[in-house]
């Protein structure tokens, strides 16, 4: 059994004259970020790898969960493979894991994140918000062998204001 909880990266900032890829987070990004961290806490996660795009939003995004949810620092792996927005690196990235891994916590993109969650989960979900967190649990012992799962939780920031 394989557990896969995405993130989407929190809310960033167009005030800043930089590349996309360089774009931070904004005060609404941060404040969304903690809250659905704080309230993923309490699910008492044991995870065993957090992959995350090297995108600035994006790995703050997986710094602020890491903080709250108190995950070894080690355990976060950047990977520009994950800057994707149409899923095909996205999935090959997580289909490539070590099998060890059983619980893994993926940070990236729209649409790749809404993307997968439609093809590989079993709830229909319009669009995975900034900060929204989406677990999908897989009857699998490989992660090469990636398949139709189940869709256990949605945590999106406005369920929680």
């Amino acid at each position: 059994m394989k557990k896969l909880i995405l993130v989407r990266h929190a809310k960033s900032s167009w005030e800043y004259d930089v590349i996309d890829h360089e774009r931070p987070l904004k005060k609404r990004g941060y404040d969304d970020a903690n809250l659905v961290a704080e309230y993923l806490k309490k699910e008492k996660l044991n995870i065993d790898l957090v992959l995350s795009s090297d995108a600035v939003r994006t790995k703050t995004t997986a710094n602020v969960f890491i903080e709250n949810l108190d995950i070894d620092s080690t355990k976060l792996h950047l990977d520009h493979q994950l800057y994707d927005f149409s899923g095909e690196n996205f999935i090959k990235t997580i289909k490539s894991c070590d099998d060890t891994v059983n619980t893994l916590m993926v940070f990236g993109h729209n649409h790749a994140i809404t993307w997968f969650v439609n093809t590989y989960g079993s709830q229909l979900i319009d669009n995975v918000p900034t900060s929204g967190v989406v677990v999908v649990c897989f009857n699998i012992k490989k992660w090469n062998e990636l398949h139709s799962g189940e869709t256990l939780q949605t945590i999106f920031p406005k369920d929680l204001k």
